[in-house]
């Protein structure tokens, strides 16, 4: 049996007319891109579903996903009118410690970032112990994290 991971009641959202005055942003890395491509098609396929404008997503690359926390500390000193970030990254554990690092350094970063700022940053990083279960994530049989993490911003930035 699979779940839908992704699934989500539309009815928590706030109406068209509210989400097409507000901006998103998402930040993705470009490591791991066949996974995170398509969770970051996810975030924009589900802001517009919900009334975001399209001029209102701003897409933006970063090498690795720890380059994710930097680009959103700069967004949010940029564009102060964002209503959240959200910041997409795929992490697959090898045989070295090197994941371990990762995964920590953006957790704590975008950890960080919501406990200082105004502005939500969610976090749309799979850590898999393998490319199947990212896969899985990403449009696969588990659903779009891309697509729990627009909701999530959507939902933060009108709390």
């Amino acid at each position: 049996m699979t779940t839908d991971l992704s699934k989500y009641d539309a009815n928590t959202l706030p109406n068209a007319d509210v989400l097409k005055r507000q901006r998103y942003a998402i930040i993705v890395a470009d490591w791991n891109s066949e996974i995170t491509f398509a969770l970051a098609q996810g975030a924009i396929d589900t802001f517009r579903k919900h009334g975001v404008e399209e001029d209102n997503i701003l897409v933006q690359h970063v090498p690795g996903t720890v380059e994710l926390t930097y680009a959103a500390a700069r967004m949010i000193d940029e564009y102060a009118d964002m209503d959240a970030i959200v910041v997409i990254g795929c992490v697959i554990q090898g045989d070295t410690p090197h994941f371990d690092y990762v995964c920590q350094s953006v957790t704590q970063g975008v950890t960080i970032l919501n406990a200082q700022g105004n502005v939500p940053v969610i976090f749309s990083v799979l850590t898999t112990l393998d490319k199947q279960q990212a896969l899985d994530r990403a449009g696969g049989r588990l659903g779009n994290k891309g697509v729990e993490g627009a909701y999530t911003a959507i939902r933060m930035a009108n709390l």
